[in-house]
């Protein structure tokens, strides 16, 4: 059984999907530290002018966990996400169909950051018309600190035998331990597909609803060309 691990992003690129089409079981790693302004609340679109950012307002201290960070609802930010995606994607061939989901979507009142997140992704994942997959929480399962560590103990518990690893792995990754565990290491490398896009150039590294709202039914297969 082939597993992958990554903290759960808002509306994540293409190659986030490309990882979880290539596994058996996706585990959301929603027990590490929060990282502001990184990929887990925010993400971009495109636009007439390049892209724009869409970012989710969080009230969180320093050393929290994600599964802990709450969403600063004080900001209409829902209301906005939901005008800039109108705006910049009415025109795209596919948006309307995912219209009502994220009307749905921003109109309510989320309170933790990890909620909406999964939310929109298992939408995402559904829609691109990725099948039999097992999502499960880290902060279900006991697994220690350390980055290679914590990898390991996750994969055991879940009688992984292959883990699924992002490029940057190899940077940061003991690959002895997993050896020593019996599990087999592979990485991940996407390379970013082409695909028509509105607003002249072609903007890579955009959120996967770029690629859904401009292509539809064809995204899985676009999105796989890249894996």
């Amino acid at each position: 059984m082939i597993v992958s691990v990554h903290q759960p992003q808002y509306l994540p690129w293409l190659g986030y999907f490309d990882k979880i089409a290539r596994c058996d079981t996706f585990i959301f790693l929603d027990n590490v530290q929060f990282k502001k302004n990184e990929w887990q609340n925010r993400n971009k679109i495109k636009t007439d002018k390049k892209y724009q950012w869409l970012s989710v307002p969080v009230i969180h201290r320093f050393g929290q966990k994600i599964h802990e960070v709450e969403i600063n609802n004080t900001v209409r930010w829902g209301k906005k996400h939901l005008h800039a995606l109108v705006t910049n994607y009415s025109k795209a061939p596919f948006f309307k169909e995912h219209l009502d989901f994220l009307a749905k979507t921003y109109d309510q009142e989320w309170k933790r950051l990890v909620d909406i997140n999964l939310h929109l992704i298992r939408y995402l994942v559904r829609t691109l018309g990725i099948w039999n997959k097992k999502f499960l929480l880290a902060s279900d399962y006991q697994s220690r600190e350390g980055p290679t560590e914590r990898l390991v103990d996750l994969c055991k518990q879940v009688d992984a035998g292959v883990y699924l690893s992002g490029q940057d792995g190899a940077k940061y990754l003991d690959l002895d331990e997993f050896k020593r565990e019996g599990i087999q290491v592979i990485f991940q490398n996407y390379k970013h597909p082409l695909y028509p896009q509105l607003f002249g150039d072609f903007e890579p590294y955009l959120s996967i609803v770029d690629l859904l709202f401009n292509c539809g039914p064809e995204s899985l297969s676009i999105l796989k060309k890249g894996g």
